[in-house]
């Protein structure tokens, strides 16, 4: 049964999603919406108070493919998505972050938004990260970002469906009139950046969990 999750894009900074080179995925937070979607699932995040897009449509994605973070690490289609942070600032927020050595029984965790700002392990992100060891692909999506547009207010009220913390989770019949809504009005903006992140100027920042704060970082070029 195809279903569509909701929830509230608190940062948007281009890494948990990470619309870029040609793929929108989902590798880290959300590990619920990570452990439960299956492929053909929308996943569908809508902007709060703190980016001051309460409403509004982030992005939407279909899921297309559902694979483990060893996976996604060594397929060489998302080689471009592992950080690079002395680069510009769409390969710093690269998502694909996380493997896991059987050998040593030890996860790895790449230099990122979500490790140490001098690029050690940050437990904190790390625990919470690899709740869930899959990671969500998409290649049918639609980032709007700063170009977010307002989702009709009657269907959200149709689904009963308030910002909150956590997660919704419908059934696609419930609510498909969303993703009807998308695709009628932005079927020419298919796959394509609309709008940069509302963050995307602090993408060199270090997130944790532990303080549910950014950091900045000072890059070394």
């Amino acid at each position: 049964m195809t279903k569509i999750y909701i929830y509230v894009v608190d940062r948007d900074i281009g890494f948990a999603p990470n619309p870029f080179f040609s793929y929108c995925t989902l590798a880290t937070c959300k590990p619920k919406i990570r452990n439960t979607a299956s492929i053909d699932d929308w996943v569908i995040g809508v902007g709060g108070r703190r980016l001051k897009a309460t409403g509004k449509c982030i992005y939407a994605m279909k899921v297309s493919e559902k694979i483990t973070f060893n996976e996604y690490w060594n397929d060489i289609r998302f080689r471009t998505k592992r950080p690079v942070r002395n680069g510009s600032k769409v390969t710093i927020v690269g998502d694909n972050i996380y493997h896991f050595d059987e050998q040593t029984n030890q996860w790895h965790q790449a230099h990122s938004h979500h490790s140490l700002p001098d690029g050690s392990l940050n437990e904190f992100n790390l625990k919470r990260d690899t709740l869930s060891k899959n990671v969500l692909i998409s290649n049918q999506f639609y980032y709007f970002g700063t170009e977010a547009p307002t989702i009709p207010a009657e269907m959200l009220e149709e689904i009963q469906y308030i910002n909150a913390v956590g997660h919704r989770v419908y059934r696609f019949e419930t609510a498909s009139k969303i993703v009807a809504w998308i695709q009628n009005n932005y079927k020419h903006s298919i796959n394509q950046l609309i709008g940069f992140p509302f963050e995307l100027d602090k993408s060199e920042s270090h997130y944790s969990v532990k303080t549910n704060r950014m950091t900045k970082a000072t890059i070394s070029k």
